[in-house]
């Protein structure tokens, strides 16, 4: 009997705390905002690799509005979450692609600087 007791004095705080309600994740919302603005404004919406990862930053976004509007905090954290990430995917594959072409505009420079320089008679 007494380790029933025990048991149910244990259980009882256990179960209390599984049912206690989610605060609203206005900080993490604030936070994948945050980011997904910072992907468009990098361009990710011109960069193809970039834009399915912005999309489903937006979409997520949307589902956890709703779903804090609907009181499903836990689900719109967990949303959040997986926003958050998929945009600052989206500003790496902006940046990698701006880096690229830059990569590419200075190697083009530099091939025209090094004809210009031989041209004029510049010591190779």
């Amino acid at each position: 009997m007494s380790s029933w007791i025990f048991s149910l004095v244990v259980a009882t705080p256990l179960l209390a705390s599984c049912g206690a309600s989610v605060p609203p994740p206005t900080q993490r919302m604030a936070d994948a905002q945050s980011a997904h603005r910072s992907a468009q404004e990098l361009g990710a919406n011109e960069v193809p690799e970039a834009q399915l990862s912005l999309k489903l930053a937006g979409d997520q976004i949307a589902q956890a509005d709703k779903a804090m509007s609907e009181g499903e905090n836990a689900r719109a954290d967990s949303l959040l979450i997986r926003a958050q990430a998929d945009a600052e995917l989206a500003i790496a594959q902006a940046r990698e692609e701006k880096s690229s072409a830059g990569v590419t505009d200075a190697v083009t420079d530099s091939a025209a600087q090094k004809a210009t320089n031989a041209g004029q008679g510049a010591v190779k």
